[in-house]
């Protein structure tokens, strides 16, 4: 696993490089010395539904699930963060405790800005400003897709769309098929909104039909058509 000393400051601004053009080079002085770098293992929590958000924080390695319980404790997989995401924030500016909690999906290196300090660099600095409210209404404006796919589109479709999504953000390997995570599968399921039997199964059809290959947690994809077809009828 990576330690703190493996991200210099190069590595930090590489990450949050549209945030840190926007600020002036007093205004980048002040958020270099208030970052802390935190190194989490797998599984390790990050933030807790009703804590209140101190901080904004970067993805500088590994992967983050962002997750709530849902209906009898169930867990519902909200969105996945990849390298350079922010993430954590939406409650901080709300004035409202999270929502939602966050975990490590494999192990990751987070960057760590107070929140007092962006707010600080807001009131200051209008681009930036503006930065956050165009974060916050694409956040919006996907969150408003998923809902309406995740409530309306039967199991196949959810489950392609979880699929191509997952391609869309984290790649694939040297193979160019294989998907560059790892998900079990009620993780799988939890994102897709659907039991884990059904996950199940449905990965099963989609493999003998041939338009993937499972190899444990690992999952190709050999039709990238076919997969978005069944995705795009719903």
């Amino acid at each position: 696993m990576a330690t703190k000393e493996d991200f210099d400051k190069r590595n930090i601004i590489e990450s949050i490089s549209e945030l840190w053009e926007l600020l002036s080079p007093t205004e980048q002085e002040y958020l270099m010395e208030n970052i802390r770098i935190t190194c989490l293992h797998k599984n390790e929590i990050i933030y807790q539904t009703n804590e209140y958000p101190q901080f904004l924080m970067c993805l500088l390695k590994g992967k983050v699930k962002i997750h709530m319980d849902g209906v009898g404790g169930r867990d519902q997989i909200i969105r996945l963060i990849n390298r350079k995401g922010l993430f954590g924030f939406r409650a901080a500016f709300a004035g409202e405790k999270y929502l939602n909690a966050a975990s490590a999906f494999e192990d990751s290196v987070i960057c760590m800005i107070p929140i007092n300090v962006i707010k600080k660099l807001i009131v200051r600095n209008t681009a930036l400003a503006i930065y956050f409210i165009k974060q916050l209404s694409t956040m919006l404006g996907i969150a408003d897709v998923r809902t309406v796919n995740l409530t309306q589109k039967h199991i196949r479709a959810r489950l392609a769309e979880s699929l191509l999504s997952l391609k869309e953000k984290y790649g694939v390997n040297k193979d160019t098929l294989t998907l560059d995570i790892s998900m079990s599968r009620e993780d799988l399921a939890n994102l897709s909104n659907m039991t884990t039997s059904n996950a199940i199964r449905t990965l099963s059809s989609f493999a003998q039909e041939n338009i993937i290959a499972i190899d444990g947690k690992k999952i190709k994809i050999i039709d990238d058509e076919k997969l978005r077809n069944i995705s795009e009828m719903g």
